[in-house]
């Protein structure tokens, strides 16, 4: 990871832990220091609480707990050819794109045309009930994504459950 990659991703924590302050019911947030390799170890799960829910997206909790109240980091890893269709969550995010090319984008129905490409080291944010999309192309995509619990993840249109490998679109 790139000296200003991790600048983000501790700059959005950092971010998300001052918002956190804020609040008088959470859960304490664990010290934690992990390199590179001792993430990629780490245990990968699937569909979890602020999550899209689709077959083949894998899901490291990086810290926290997304279904309490707190502070939670994430990492989605997302196939090629993955179509997420337009949905929501109830907290603020932000996310830092760490490998691949994500093309993200808001509004509630999953539109390329309306989607932006973005990169490693790109940031976006999603904010509170604001219904947004992403989808990969020929390439697999890590994002990082920090939220204040707890989450869930809400749809315009329920996807059907193979549209995470087929790309299709609902």
């Amino acid at each position: 990871m790139s000296p200003f990659l991790k600048a983000c991703v501790a700059c959005q924590i950092a971010l998300m832990a001052h918002a956190a302050c804020g609040q008088d019911v959470r859960t304490p947030l664990q010290a934690r220091r992990m390199t590179a390799s001792e993430i990629a170890q780490h245990p990968a799960l699937g569909a979890i609480a602020g999550t899209s829910g689709l077959a083949g997206i894998r899901t490291l909790v990086l810290v926290g707990d997304p279904t309490r109240p707190g502070m939670y980091t994430i990492e989605l890893l997302v196939p090629a050819h993955t179509r997420i269709a337009a949905h929501e969550h109830r907290d603020d995010r932000t996310a830092v794109v760490v490998s691949g090319t994500w093309h993200f984008g808001y509004g509630r129905t999953a539109d390329d045309a309306s989607s932006k490409s973005l990169g490693p080291g790109s940031f976006y944010t999603e904010s509170a009930n604001m219904p947004h999309f992403a989808r990969t192309e020929g390439e697999a995509v890590a994002v990082v994504i920090t939220g204040n619990g707890p989450t869930d993840t809400r749809y315009e249109i329920q996807p059907k459950a193979n549209q995470a490998t087929h790309g299709s679109q609902p």
